[in-house]
């Protein structure tokens, strides 16, 4: 089975130097070219962007997409509602893709402020114009994805979840979102990388969740596996989950993870490897 056609690539490292373990920074026009020629190898069918991503869009849009299906977000509606919306047209415009597959709504509490109805109601105008294919949301745990799926009955949801963070599963939050027909993309998969620094030099403000990463690392290791092919088994063996986002800032990297996401699943205790930190599990904490 080609689990790898079930990733979407984030881009943000494309735009901006980005991740707590990116020692490397913005990833050069050329290696994303060789980066896009691989995951479309790959059957890896989709791109994760954002008007907030640095030059991320620019980037895309002097590249050959076809392959696949682009997703972008929204900037805040602290804007005013006209920048949003012409932001947004600006992003299909950049992206050279008519329609963009996805527009989601980059901060969830836009939607939840005064003037989230008309927000909505506004960039649903944008997809009848045939601007954006779907209109959809992202959103953290806190923002209670599930509920704003019922309220708004968005094209897409994209939530954060991974191996540590499996808040969303033990809620029930995800078969819901799933039930109402919505399509589920998952982030942060590695929680920004975390997953893979050594548990005794992290920063201060997660140092808290150093002896769980080492029992954790200790579990896959006696499981046979690693902890990337592990965090990945766990995202795509969910079938509440359509799409796994996953970043990746060199093409050796990206090679690495379509081989673990093709490799089968460990035997693993999965309920055991999460987390219960808020701060920890939340990267804009940090």
């Amino acid at each position: 089975m080609n689990s790898a056609s079930r990733l979407g690539l984030g881009t943000v490292q494309f735009g901006q130097a980005y991740g707590i373990s990116n020692a490397r920074g913005q990833v050069p026009p050329n290696e994303v070219a060789a980066m896009l020629a691989r995951a479309a190898d790959a059957r890896i069918g989709l791109l994760d962007t954002a008007a907030g991503y640095g030059e991320a869009e620019s980037v895309l849009g002097q590249i050959d997409t076809r392959p696949f299906r682009l997703v972008t977000k929204t900037i805040g509606i602290r804007n005013g509602l006209a920048a949003v919306i012409d932001r947004a047209r600006q992003s299909a415009e950049t992206l050279k893709r008519h329609p963009v597959e996805l527009l989601l709504v980059h901060a969830a509490g836009d939607l939840k402020g005064p003037d989230g109805r008309d927000l909505w109601r506004a960039l649903l105008q944008l997809r009848d114009e045939g601007l954006f294919g779907g209109i959809g949301i992202s959103a953290y745990v806190g923002d209670d994805p599930a509920e704003l799926a019922a309220q708004f009955r968005p094209a897409a949801m994209q939530v954060p979840f991974s191996l540590l963070d499996q808040r969303l599963l033990r809620d029930g939050s995800l078969a819901r979102m799933k039930a109402l027909g919505v399509e589920v993309h998952t982030r942060s998969a590695f929680l920004q990388g975390l997953l893979f620094l050594d548990p005794d030099t992290l920063p201060e403000k997660l140092r808290g969740a150093g002896p769980h990463l080492k029992r954790l690392r200790a579990a896959i290791a006696e499981a046979g596996s690693t902890a990337l092919k592990a965090a990945l088994a766990f995202v795509l063996m969910r079938r509440e989950v359509d799409v796994c986002v996953v970043g990746a800032t060199a093409l050796s990297e990206l090679n690495e993870i379509i081989d673990a996401a093709n490799t089968p699943a460990p035997d693993m205790d999965w309920a055991a490897c999460a987390l219960d930190d808020d701060v920890v599990l939340t990267p804009s904490l940090w």
